[in-house]
């Protein structure tokens, strides 16, 4: 059983199977609604995830999809559209208690909507936290 929830902790939510599917996203509208370069999402079916203390808002980010998030700190959560993931649900998977505990990215999709300087994020130097100076 995997646990999460927003960066406030109004919202909770389990769940019950692992996700056949987790990939980092690089499409305008994931990092307009998270203010990142990229989202990891993980899906799942719908009956595999349940919330189970507050209550998403939903905002309506296209004709068909459905950003779920926290009315209280503005946590983005879930991602549904009945259209092209019918029966699904994505998660964005930094708000698990251990992200490490789903399977590891196998993809990054969109990247024809990647910021330019993305592509080489893996060759900058690297800090175990905040550099002084």
């Amino acid at each position: 059983m995997l646990t999460g929830g927003c960066h406030c902790g109004t919202i909770r939510y389990e769940i019950s199977e692992d996700a056949p599917r987790h990939a980092l996203c690089h499409c305008t509208d994931c990092r307009k609604s998270a203010g990142a370069p990229l989202v990891a999402w993980a899906v799942y079916p719908e009956t595999a995830i349940k919330v189970v203390q507050g209550t998403a808002k939903v905002y309506h980010s296209s004709a068909d999809g459905r950003r779920h998030f926290c009315p209280d700190c503005g946590t983005g959560l879930f991602y549904t559209n009945a259209v092209i993931f019918p029966n699904l649900i994505d998660l964005q998977t930094a708000t698990l208690d251990d992200p490490d505990a789903v399977v590891a990215p196998s993809a990054q999709i969109q990247v024809a909507d990647r910021i330019g300087w993305m592509k080489n994020a893996h060759q900058l130097p690297e800090f175990e936290r905040y550099p002084e100076g």
